[in-house]
């Protein structure tokens, strides 16, 4: 009796369509392909730190803003298992090189593989829960992390301060800080080239009466952590800027003696990347580094060009000589800059490594910022690694982590280029699939191991971790990580 009882209920289950949250969870996650990106812009996590450094226009804006409401709308669509219909309607514009996208998708699989699908993502939950050895696991420590530590603080604070951040990092496992110690033409150190930065006193080029690179050194060394410096080498200052330059800035004496090393553009100020000034001004500050410092790395983040406007270096490109175009030009300028720290770098310490870390949406890398990233991942004398920032979730629209993770893993292809996934951890707390979570930190960590080229992970930034707006959710977050880590 209870036999043909259950019998029935399986039969009156399969009717009323239980397996239909696992096809629209199939239709809401689009393969991306060979990196065939959208131009949509990556939404700002952050007050001025990695965000795509071209200007985002009111189209981008509004793209992103029904992005956001769509997420929010897919988590409610996927606890009602309404139809996918409604939710590609709400999903956001792309530009032509992912239009094809929504056209592509695959097809929901049959109900009688749901079975199969669902053990297929439990096993890879199950797998890369271990440490790989050699990995890298980080955690950046911005400008805007350190302020509060820093800012107007005698030495004795700024060493406790710092030395007990590390001491949260090092207890959850990561074994890497990557701290910003040049974010506007300025320096966390002491400097033959750049001025103090306003972050220590609250003024550029004001010495503070310590070294603040020098004693995250030491403190982070001193926990079995390893510490890269990192720079921003074109931006002297953000759009609508506040803080004045110093006399003594490079960049406030070029501007003074009308060189063209140094570019005024939209409220904001810029190292010229086709300037051989510039260019070397930045390899100095690179060299003194590595020479005076004993860090592991040095990181760059994603700010290359501005933005696409031909205003910005018009007078520079008419004064070239070459064949190339404009955006090749750019390309070309920036590619001569990533050699040439590479090759600064390994002549002072070869033992240093040096990477990048471009947005994750590589198209606007190449077309918006004149990155090659591509270039540098394939070839030898570029970067040891690549840290793409992959700040979505596994369901978003466009970018879907772990295929995102998949794609940058084939565009890196020299054996001597490894890949470092720089994760969000700065959009705990937002609606859908970041809302109340415990593991999904963890999760991406272990999507990312199953890379080919894997090097490790970067979560963005030390706030998020431990200072954040949703405590409970990051301590949860962190506890997990912890026990993979």
């Amino acid at each position: 009796m209870h036999r043909w009882l259950a019998l029935f209920l399986a039969a009156a289950l399969l009717l009323s369509g239980c397996s239909a949250g696992t096809a629209e969870e199939l239709d809401m996650i689009s393969g991306v392909g060979q990196l065939e990106f959208s131009t949509e812009s990556s939404e700002d996590p952050y007050e001025e730190e990695f965000p795509p450094s071209y200007t985002i226009t009111e189209d981008e804006e509004s793209q992103t803003s029904v992005e956001e409401s769509s997420a929010a709308s897919s988590s409610q669509q996927e606890a009602t298992s309404s139809s996918s219909s409604s939710q590609s309607s709400s999903s956001p514009q792309q530009s032509s090189s992912s239009q094809s996208e929504s056209s592509s998708r695959p097809e929901p699989k049959p109900e009688s593989s749901s079975k199969e699908e669902e053990d297929e993502e439990e096993e890879d939950w199950q797998g890369g829960s271990s440490a790989v050895s050699g990995e890298i696991s980080a955690v950046w420590v911005s400008y805007l992390d350190l302020a509060p530590m820093l800012t107007g603080k005698t030495k004795s604070q700024f060493t406790s301060n710092i030395g007990n951040a590390f001491d949260k990092i090092a207890d959850t496992g990561f074994n890497t800080v990557i701290v910003q110690v040049r974010p506007f033409a300025d320096a966390l150190y002491d400097s033959d080239y750049f001025p103090w930065s306003y972050l220590c006193t609250g003024t550029e080029g004001k010495d503070p009466g310590y070294d603040p690179l020098a004693i995250m050194v030491s403190q982070a060394h001193s926990r079995g952590l390893e510490i890269e410096a990192w720079l921003n080498p074109y931006r002297v200052r953000a759009t609508n800027y506040t803080k004045p330059l110093s006399s003594s800035n490079q960049a406030s004496i070029w501007l003074d003696e009308g060189s063209d090393a140094v570019v005024e553009y939209k409220g904001g100020i810029y190292y010229n990347p086709a300037s051989e000034e510039a260019r070397e001004l930045i390899l100095n500050g690179v060299e003194e580094i590595v020479d005076n410092y004993d860090v592991d790395g040095i990181h760059m983040d994603d700010y290359f060009y501005p933005d696409p406007d031909k205003s910005f270096d018009a007078d520079s490109y008419a004064e070239y000589e070459g064949n190339l175009s404009l955006g090749n030009w750019r390309r070309q300028n920036v590619n001569t800059l990533v050699k040439g720290i590479y090759s600064t770098v390994k002549n002072a310490d070869s033992s240093v490594r040096f990477g990048i870390s471009p947005t994750g949406n590589n198209d606007n890398n190449y077309n918006k910022q004149y990155a090659d990233v591509a270039k540098w991942a394939g070839s030898s004398g570029y970067v040891d690694y690549i840290c793409p920032q992959i700040y979505w979730g596994y369901d978003h629209s466009t970018m879907p982590y772990a295929e995102t993770v998949s794609d940058w893993d084939d565009m890196v292809t020299s054996s001597s280029v490894k890949l470092i996934v720089g994760i969000g951890a700065y959009r705990l707390g937002e609606s859908g699939e970041w809302s109340g979570t415990s593991d999904i930190l963890a999760r991406m960590v272990k999507t990312a191991r199953k890379a080919d080229n894997y090097g490790g992970i970067a979560m963005y930034r030390y706030d998020s971790l431990y200072n954040s707006s949703v405590p409970k959710q990051a301590a949860r977050e962190c506890a997990n990580l912890s026990d993979i880590l």
